[in-house]
């Protein structure tokens, strides 16, 4: 039986006449949706590392995988999405197969499809892309859960087909939503590393700058310091048609994901398990891991840069002004901004900070209301602008490990021992990697 809520939302925003091929069973109430495009032999990678799992969460969860194209498409992308739905049919039907096929049928792993790549089927040329598969996946999910079955949260796990999991994935999710009472968290993450020195230089340079702005917005006390990558985020069902699901963007859906999710509720952390992205080079989104590792290669940027640790310096003064003490007139946030630094009240003004909260004060019966639409104000893609702002015009960016030195002394941590090179040795690299991560599983 099916939510009253859940029912409104597939009404509004759910995509029409999208068929989900599994076979039906009462007892599912938790989702891994799995988007895929040309990746017949990763589906395969995937579901032998989550077969590691503990076979218990098998006889509830439901592994959702969205085979998707565009109608412009090449046909290579078109005959692997094909094999991939054969391998996918052979597996739900129990077609004896390989020992592959064989090993999926006797792990328990209850797997579905949704076909968004055969013809008529395809997703539009405006629409398709990661965004929409996800949405695809994650709408047929809490449109099959049990709601009869009140004792078990109704949770919506996003993964990559490309990726791995550790054998404790599914222990230390379910967990996490059940002990700790979780309602939107990010996975913990790491990209694995190979023999190529080549492309290890490239995912340590990116998975550092990747830790190093959240650690950076830890730093500065902000609200929106959690990671937003698309392979390694859950919520429960509740959440996810509060905030009127996943999104269609093409790239960039997992930060808008997660970012309207935060403006609701805590984003939590699950550091006690790991997703494995892959690192290769990918023509799949315009940004992100695929996009950073063929501009990486490419030599076409300077990569070892950041952003200068003192526009955290900013941000945390601004953010204990803003978000502590007493609720302040607008001239007086501004006249205060610009004592932090004059970069700060530019933007703050450009942003149209005076006219934005005056309307937050008239429309706000309370406080409470007024701190709430601070926070939701001041939010993370605002944060992002501000860091933005203050990098093109004030701090630009500085030496990648002269900017982890300083974060590291900030936050007292010990050193590694670069020498007088602006870009040391990968092994050197990878220490501070490997701090970073120590720090991101501690919080």
């Amino acid at each position: 039986m099916q939510d009253l809520e859940v029912s409104k939302y597939l009404d509004k925003y759910s995509i029409r006449g999208i068929d989900l091929i599994w076979k039906p069973d009462n007892k599912i109430t938790s989702a891994v949706v799995i988007p895929a495009i040309q990746e017949y032999e990763n589906i395969k990678t995937v579901l032998l590392s989550l077969i590691k799992n503990e076979s218990k969460y098998f006889t509830n969860t439901l592994f959702i995988f969205v085979i998707n194209n565009i109608p412009s498409s090449n046909m290579f992308v078109k005959e692997d999405n094909k094999r991939s739905i054969n391998l996918l049919n052979n597996i739900i039907y129990k077609c004896p197969g390989d020992n592959f096929i064989n090993n999926i049928l006797d792990s328990g792993l209850k797997i579905g499809f949704i076909d968004a790549a055969s013809q008529d089927k395809e997703l539009s040329e405006k629409e398709g892309g990661v965004g929409l598969a996800r949405k695809i996946g994650l709408d047929a999910a809490i449109n099959i859960f049990n709601y009869n079955e009140k004792k078990r949260k109704k949770i919506l796990i996003c993964l990559d087909a490309d990726c791995t999991v550790k054998a404790n994935y599914l222990t230390e999710i379910h967990m996490a939503f059940k002990e700790r009472e979780v309602k939107a968290a990010s996975i913990y993450f790491e990209h694995t590393l190979t023999s190529s020195e080549n492309d290890n230089a490239a995912i340590i340079c990116y998975e550092i700058f990747l830790r190093y702005y959240i650690m950076c917005l830890r730093y500065a006390g902000s609200y929106y310091a959690f990671h937003t990558i698309g392979s390694s985020m859950a919520c429960d069902h509740e959440i996810y048609i509060k905030t009127e699901g996943m999104n269609k963007k093409k790239a960039a859906e997992d930060f808008y994901f997660l970012e309207k999710i935060s403006k609701h509720t805590k984003i939590e952390n699950i550091n006690t398990t790991a997703v494995y992205p892959s690192k290769r080079n990918s023509w799949r989104v315009p940004f992100g891991t695929g996009q950073r590792i063929t501009r990486f290669h490419a030599n076409t940027h300077k990569e070892y840069l950041l952003y200068d640790p003192y526009i955290f310096e900013v941000l945390k003064k601004w953010l204990n002004l803003f978000h502590s003490g007493d609720i302040l007139n607008t001239k007086e946030y501004l006249r205060y901004a610009r004592l932090i630094c004059k970069g700060l009240f530019e933007f703050l003004v450009q942003q149209n900070f005076t006219s934005n909260f005056e309307a937050i004060y008239k429309s706000s019966k309370s406080e409470l209301q007024i701190r709430k639409q601070q926070l939701r104000w001041f939010d993370g893609f605002r944060t992002l602008k501000l860091i933005h702002f203050l990098r093109d015009n004030y701090f630009p960016n500085i030496s990648m490990f002269e900017a982890l030195d300083i974060l590291f002394v900030k936050i007292n941590i010990p050193l590694p021992v670069r020498g007088n090179k602006n870009v040391p040795d990968l092994k050197i690299q990878l220490q501070y990697l490997e701090k970073l991560r120590i720090l991101d599983r501690k919080l």
